[in-house]
This record gives structure tokens, C-alpha cells and sequence, in this order.
């Protein structure tokens, strides 16, 4: 087999070996017209470039790592797919992985990332428990941008470049939405209150309650740190109790499958018996019948977003860069709400 070099690219291009180097690597004072000819002679001839040799040239190997708890989780996956797609664009290959808010594994994949000296990383740490390794990380020069997570020092938001989510102000304007349909007795049921966006979510929705002067009493909180084993079996108890809420607060994947298991189970209508919000706009959201009223933000923003400031940082212009950026969340109105028929 016949290997191509990037001396046959030139030849075949008519131009000079730095003009294919420059070209090939997006680099500057490159004409459309060598561009063009460059990377037309590059498809014909099979060219495949030697990232090997590039990375010990450019000291940099053209991949960046993403951390997530799971990716087969809808929310994650558009996150992930919109970053790739960015970062693909700038000439960059994403490597995820998946730790299952297991500090142990995020620790171990964080690490071998090091150890195949990614250029970046986006992660969304599952707790605090390896703030130190993102801290080494960061000063071994490796740039971490932090996807809707706490940074890893207290009050060091400008030091960590992140992307977030309103989250509390979704959740002031869900909650706000059932008092204003007549709920008192209201359960948000959320993952891990360690994380950010369920610890912004249960302070946006005891504000809510605070604002309206409302009875804080009727503000259930129903916090899990594994979703898959608390959907279902904790939502039966929640709604079998003397006094069960009228509404129900829920994440848009295993949790809202579970409430609306349970509900169904119970012989509860929604909305007639039980008014149900996602947090978080999916497919079992959307296509349900009746279709769920839902918080939505746009995870492919988050992802380009998260991209874009790893992407700053990597071309070496954080200082004209912003730092944090904060994406809205809207309320989508369907059909799952309504009055509630018991005081």
C-alpha cells in the first residue's frame, strides 16, 4: 500500500510544502484559491495526515475530552453532539465519556485524558470530590470549561470559564405557573441537591412559594441521588400520602417517566387529578398524551456555548473572551396542567 505524503499533495497542488502545511493545518495568509486546491488534491489522492507527527510538531494533539455522568441521557447527548460539531468544525476531535456521577471513574477518565494530552476538556463534575484534579489540570495548562456545574473553587467563576443554565429562574416560573392556577401542594422531585442545577432549581422554587406568600408547607422537595431507583417506587408513596401534592415538578427523563408511571398506576388523570411540568423538554415530554407542559433551554446552545469558550481559550484570546455565560430557560405551555379539583 502506497502511503501519501503531504510532498505528493504538493506536487499534485502546485504549491509549495508550506502552503499544503498551511492550508491542511487552518492556518493564516492561505488564498481560497491554494485552499481550494490544497484540499481538492488532498480527497484525490487519499491524503490521511499524520496526527502523530503533527502533535510532536505542534505540541498539541487536535482532541479535546468531554466528561458527562451519561451520555446516553437525551439532555447530554444534544449537549455533546452540538459541541462536536463546533469543535469538528475548528479541526478538533471530541472524545466523551460517560462517569455516572462516580467521582472515582470522572477521576480516572480526567486523567487519561491528561495521559493523551487532550488540548481541552468540557466536564460537568458529578460532585466536588475532584476539584483538585481539575485545579492540577488547569496548571499543567490544560483548558477546562465547566458545563452547568460548579466551578472547582469557592467564588472562582472568573476563573473557570463555564457555561450555565437559569435554572432557579426556570423553576421560580414553573412553580409560579401552578400557584397562579390555584396549587398549593406542589413536589419537585430533582436529582442530587450537591449539583448546581438541582440546587438552583429547589432555590427557585422555594422563592416562588416566599414571593406568593404561600404556605411553605405545601413545597414537597423529593431529592434522590439515584434517579433510576427513585422514579417510580418513591413517586407511589408521594402520591399515596393522606395529603398528596396537586402538582408535580419533574426531570424530563427517568424521573418524569416514573411520576407518570405511578400516576397511571394510581388511576390519576393528568391534569384532571395530577397537573405535571418537565424540567427539561424531551420526546416523552412532547409526545406524551397529554403532551407535558415543560422548562426548556437549548442544549445545542449549551454545547456550541461551551465549545466556543474551550475554543477561545485554546486560539489563546481569553482575554478579549467572556468567562461565563448564563443561558435562559423558557416555559412551554401544553396541555398537562390545570386548576386543581381539591383544595
Amino acid at each position: 500500500m502506497t502511503i501519501v505524503t503531504i510532498r505528493d499533495v504538493a506536487q499534485a497542488a502546485g504549491v509549495s510544502l508550506s502552503s499544503v502545511s498551511r492550508a491542511l493545518n487552518g492556518g493564516k495568509n492561505v488564498s481560497a484559491r491554494v485552499a481550494r486546491d490544497v484540499a481538492a488534491a488532498a480527497d484525490r489522492l487519499g491524503y490521511q495526515p499524520d496526527f502523530m507527527a503533527r502533535s510532536l510538531r505542534t505540541r498539541t494533539s487536535g482532541m479535546v475530552g468531554c466528561l458527562v455522568s451519561d451520555i446516553a441521557n437525551p439532555l447530554n447527548a444534544t449537549i455533546v453532539r452540538a459541541a462536536e460539531a463546533r469543535l469538528r468544525e475548528a479541526g478538533y476531535l471530541l472524545v466523551a465519556a460517560s462517569t455516572a456521577n462516580d467521582p472515582a471513574r470522572e477521576r480516572a477518565a480526567a486523567l487519561e485524558f491528561r495521559g493523551r494530552r487532550m488540548d481541552g476538556l468540557l466536564v460537568s463534575p458529578g460532585s466536588d470530590a475532584n476539584a483538585k484534579t481539575w485545579q492540577n489540570l488547569g496548571a499543567a495548562g490544560t483548558e477546562v470549561v465547566i458545563v452547568d456545574r460548579d466551578p472547582p473553587e469557592e467564588g472562582s467563576d472568573d476563573r473557570w470559564p463555564s457555561v450555565l443554565v437559569d435554572h432557579r429562574a426556570g423553576a421560580k416560573a414553573a412553580t409560579r405557573y401552578l400557584t397562579g392556577l390555584g396549587h398549593r401542594r406542589i413536589a419537585l422531585l430533582t436529582a442530587d441537591a450537591r449539583m448546581r442545577p438541582s440546587r438552583e432549581r429547589i432555590a427557585g422554587f422555594q422563592e416562588a412559594f416566599a414571593e406568593a406568600g404561600i404556605d411553605p408547607a405545601g413545597a414537597q422537595l423529593c431529592i434522590q441521588s439515584t434517579p433510576m431507583d427513585f422514579a417510580h417506587g418513591n413517586t407511589l408513596a408521594l402520591l399515596h400520602h393522606d395529603i398528596r401534592p396537586t402538582a408535580v415538578i419533574a426531570l424530563g427523563t427517568r424521573i418524569l417517566a416514573g411520576v407518570l408511571r405511578a400516576a397511571r398506576d394510581l388511576g390519576l388523570s393528568v391534569p384532571g387529578d395530577l397537573s405535571v411540568i418537565s424540567v427539561g423538554d424531551t420526546d416523552l415530554a412532547a409526545m406524551h398524551t397529554p403532551a407535558i407542559t415543560a422548562l426548556r433551554w437549548s442544549l445545542e446552545d449549551v454545547g456550541r456555548a461551551a465549545a466556543e469558550l474551550l475554543l477561545q481559550r485554546l486560539r489563546g484570546d481569553a482575554g478579549q473572551a467572556q468567562s461565563r455565560a448564563l443561558l435562559p430557560v423558557d416555559l412551554v405551555l401544553r396541555d398537562s396542567c390545570a386548576a386543581p379539583t381539591e383544595s
